[in-house]
């Protein structure tokens, strides 16, 4: 099983997009039960909050549900309980490193592995929910072919 955790500043806007994205994705694909898949925040300002109306408006546009999802704070004991850490931009990874310092090299950007590695701007302050969306998309479709490309060299 493939755990991963997305993580932004609340938690609140792009991080939990990309837990339901991601989610609604592999369920698509029939592979929902290869997955654990959560999101957190590396503030804890908003711990506890629903997603934010405009994202949850977003995901609902796409037919993607939020329904229960609460910000929740990164520990630092969430690096050992998943095997992907994926941030929405660079401030997360410094963040994320310096309290784990990364030992296994697995928190990176998530469009970190697409062909035009960027951050994702926090639509809390652009208010430009549609294209963190499709940008988050992106990230997820990415990932999960690097995935894919990784399980089908250790089959060979």
């Amino acid at each position: 099983m493939k755990k991963i955790l997305f993580v932004c500043l609340g938690n609140i806007c792009r991080s939990p997009m990309a837990e339901f994205i991601m989610k609604d994705e592999v369920r698509r694909q029939n592979r929902a039960g290869d997955f654990l898949i959560a999101s957190a925040g590396t503030s804890g300002e908003e711990e506890g909050n629903p997603v934010y109306p405009p994202a949850r408006a977003e995901l609902a546009k796409h037919g993607i549900s939020c329904e229960g999802k609460r910000a929740k704070k990164f520990l630092p004991s969430d690096y050992s309980a998943y095997e992907y850490i994926l941030c929405m931009e660079n401030s997360q990874v410094r963040e994320l490193r310096r309290q784990t310092g990364d030992p296994d090299k697995k928190i990176f950007r998530l469009l970190d592995f697409t062909s035009s590695p960027h951050d994702i701007a926090d639509p809390w302050y652009t208010r430009n929910f549609s294209l963190a969306y499709a940008q988050i998309a992106e990230g997820v479709r990415a990932f999960l072919l690097f995935l894919q490309k990784g399980d089908e060299a250790q089959q060979k």
